[in-house]
């Protein structure tokens, strides 16, 4: 396995500072990888970038440094204190690497985040976009990199408006060099990343490379891509119980699912437009397992107090034999980071390795990752599970 690179857009972020400092804390033995998909077999057998070498660098729109961003998370336990001293001063180089992004079209909760000029208020869409390449380009020579994967991990963004005027490489294009207005930041990054080759991941509901013409781009390329909206609390028991309903043939009159959460991502997600893509794919699994569910309704609320702790609480109605009524209820508590940050090494991990085997395209064997799996219809987390678990059997066949 080659050098690996690690670009995270919203580095200075919750879940991007808990992912490197986890790495970090990883390679000075201060933790193991409890947690991480890539830590237990089989997938731990497979030729994966070592998690101890994998250098990170990013993109934000904030002054606020990493080493501060994981002071504030510590407050809350996680990291805890002692674990970030044990790497500050990792954290502290790493946040040398962090240059300035863009929130072009993010909506206005994520714009107000910002304390720096950003890119859109200097350049066009196409010499943002330039930028950008240049940012990937440089840090990967200066440190010597085979590969560079970008993920996204920046607050979401609002759904894009009638994405099919970008559904070829052609039409996309055309819209960066014509300075569309339209275009979100989420999509510029990965064009960005896709076009010179650098794997990408969309960790969030934003766009990314959800767009018709960044698919043809990456297949034009030989590119890996995977997203969207990683599947870390709530929806991860959804996924994993609906399934239970629908073999048993028991009727699901109503689902109401009630999330808070105290931290940024909770905050931008308090605006209407960044919420409703949330909400979208956060819904949409259990139509897809339930597709007769009666009443199917999420709710995202922020609550200041919690800070990077979150809370879902699930009421379930459903009907068995002799039309009897019959109720379930659940409540997931957990720190919304430290869920969602060994998530982000896997699939840094496993997406290197589909680019070292020349693997292109969309990555179906991710799907459990995400709540709305790009290219993947299964919904069902233990089916999605058995393709990842494929994918790694093949492999480790091959190389016997």
């Amino acid at each position: 396995m080659t050098d690996t690179g690690v670009w995270l857009v919203g580095a200075r972020g919750n879940v991007a500072t808990t992912a490197m400092a986890g790495a970090r804390a990883i390679a000075r033995g201060e933790t193991d990888q409890t947690g991480m998909v890539t830590g237990r077999r089989p997938y731990s057998a497979l030729d994966l970038p070592a998690v101890e070498d994998l250098r990170f660098g990013g993109h934000d729109i904030r002054e606020t440094s990493v080493v501060e961003t994981a002071r504030v998370l510590s407050e809350s336990g996680v990291p805890k204190p002692e674990q970030v001293d044990a790497v500050e001063e990792d954290l502290r180089e790493i946040d040398g690497r962090i240059r300035t992004g863009t929130a072009v079209n993010c909506g206005r909760a994520v714009a107000d985040l910002s304390d720096r000029e950003r890119l859109e208020e200097r350049f066009s869409v196409e010499e943002v976009v330039a930028q950008i390449r240049d940012d990937y380009e440089t840090f990967r020579s200066d440190h010597n990199l085979d590969r560079l994967v970008v993920v996204n991990v920046a607050s979401t963004e609002p759904e894009l408006a009638d994405a099919d005027r970008y559904d070829t490489r052609e039409k996309f294009e055309e819209a960066v060099a014509d300075d569309d207005a339209d275009l979100p930041a989420s999509s510029l990054y990965a064009y960005a990343a896709l076009v010179d080759g650098h794997p990408y991941v969309n960790f969030t509901p934003s766009t990314g490379s959800a767009l018709g013409g960044l698919h043809e781009v990456a297949e034009d390329e030989g590119v890996p891509h995977m997203g969207r909206d990683a599947k870390t609390g709530e929806t991860l028991v959804k996924s994993a119980l609906a399934p239970m309903f629908a073999g048993r043939n028991l009727r699901v009159m109503s689902w109401e699912g009630h999330n808070i959460l105290g931290n940024t991502d909770g905050k931008v997600l308090e605006d209407k437009e960044n919420e409703a893509g949330k909400l979208a794919s956060k819904g949409d699994v259990l139509d897809s397992i339930l597709p007769e569910v009666g009443h199917n309704r999420v709710r995202i609320d922020y609550t200041p107090s919690l800070g990077d702790w979150k809370t879902a609480w699930d009421y379930v109605h459903f009907e068995g034999f002799l039309n009897t009524e019959m109720t379930m209820q659940f409540t997931w508590e957990g720190s919304d980071s430290a869920l969602a940050a060994p998530l982000v090494l896997d699939l840094v991990r496993l997406v290197a390795h589909a680019d070292d085997h020349g693997e292109s395209g969309l990555q179906p064997q991710l799907a459990s990752f995400f709540k709305a799996p790009m290219g993947v219809e299964e919904h069902d987390l233990s089916r999605q599970f058995d393709l990842l678990d494929e994918y790694a059997e093949r492999h480790l066949e091959a190389e016997e």
